[in-house]
């Protein structure tokens, strides 16, 4: 008689971590190429030989309970093992998901890429997903990604966040703005009521303004919100208000002459991009070659703004 306990098995560990992601059997087994019966079996022999529930079950969808979000983490650094160790033998090139905010996604991180492919990882295949700081943070989070590259601040228990770089914020109007008229910086009033182009909530340079400007000068008259900061430049340049976007956004404009920066006597506004992992990802080789190189491009960042600013 064998009186060996029953073990979990890494395919099982596979479809909770799968039904945690989807909320449904079905959804899961799509992610996974298996049938649905053969998923809700599979979850059924973990629950009873784990000897516990790890799903609330509600109007069809599975949530995690305590133990199933206790589990999560250490289940998904499992599943992190187990592909890189078969990538390692089958596939050695570099695989890697990243994600970033829209300033970082559009304006910084497409040079990154293609220096990290040309120089450290030629075979690598990337992904990138690009959101406002929200979006990366959640998918950070939720083990959608290994890294992610954020503007603003975030918080969370399971994320280890390491200061990047400093991204400097200007505000800027089309050249015939009346705001950029004179040599005199711009009263708070006029700063107040000039009509702003903002990000939508959740983005990190909608919190920047509101903390950095919007917290000195007064409520600022927002007229109009949009999505994304190349629409808000290309507006701003038509014509429409003012905003504060990131120099990277703003640099071929300010440099040709579409947009005029304007003398608002505030302080210098910068603030830091971050780069976001969950505390329990497996770091693997071309991960780990993917932050060096990120520090290398922080530690050039700050010898070139020594240079600058001693000129």
């Amino acid at each position: 008689m064998d009186n060996k306990a029953p073990r979990v098995t890494l395919r099982q560990w596979a479809v909770f971590a799968a039904i945690a992601q989807s909320e449904t059997t079905t959804a899961a087994g799509e992610a996974l190429g298996l049938s649905q019966s053969a998923v809700s079996a599979a979850l059924a022999e973990l629950e009873s030989t784990l000897g516990h529930p790890l799903f609330d079950r509600h109007a069809r969808r599975l949530h995690l309970n305590a133990l199933g979000r206790q589990l999560l983490p250490q289940a998904q650094a499992l599943l992190d093992h187990a592909d890189a160790l078969e990538h390692a033998t089958a596939q050695p090139n570099v695989r890697l998901k990243l994600a970033a905010s829209s300033t970082i996604g559009n304006y910084v991180l497409p040079a990154l890429l293609a220096g990290f492919r040309h120089d450290i990882a030629p075979d690598s295949q990337l992904d990138v997903l690009i959101g406002n700081t929200q979006d990366v943070v959640d998918a950070v989070q939720h083990f959608e990604v290994d890294i992610g590259l954020i503007e603003g601040t975030c918080r969370g228990e399971a994320l280890e966040i390491e200061t990047w770089i400093d991204d400097e914020m200007v505000i800027v109007a089309a050249p015939g703005h009346p705001l950029t008229q004179g040599t005199e910086p711009v009263s708070h009033a006029a700063l107040r009521e000039a009509g702003w182009l903002m990000r939508e909530p959740g983005s990190g340079t909608r919190e920047l303004i509101d903390s950095r400007i919007a917290s000195v000068v007064g409520p600022l008259y927002v007229a109009l919100e949009l999505g994304h900061s190349e629409a808000i430049q290309r507006t701003v340049a038509a014509g429409y208000g003012i905003s504060c976007l990131s120099r990277h956004v703003v640099a071929d404009a300010l440099r040709d002459g579409r947009l005029v920066e304007v003398n608002s006597g505030l302080p210098r506004i910068a603030r830091p991009l971050l780069i976001v992992r969950h505390r329990d990802k497996h770091p693997t080789h071309g991960l780990t070659q993917f932050i060096d190189m990120l520090r290398g491009y922080r530690a050039d960042s700050k010898k070139f703004t020594q240079r600058t600013s001693a000129i």
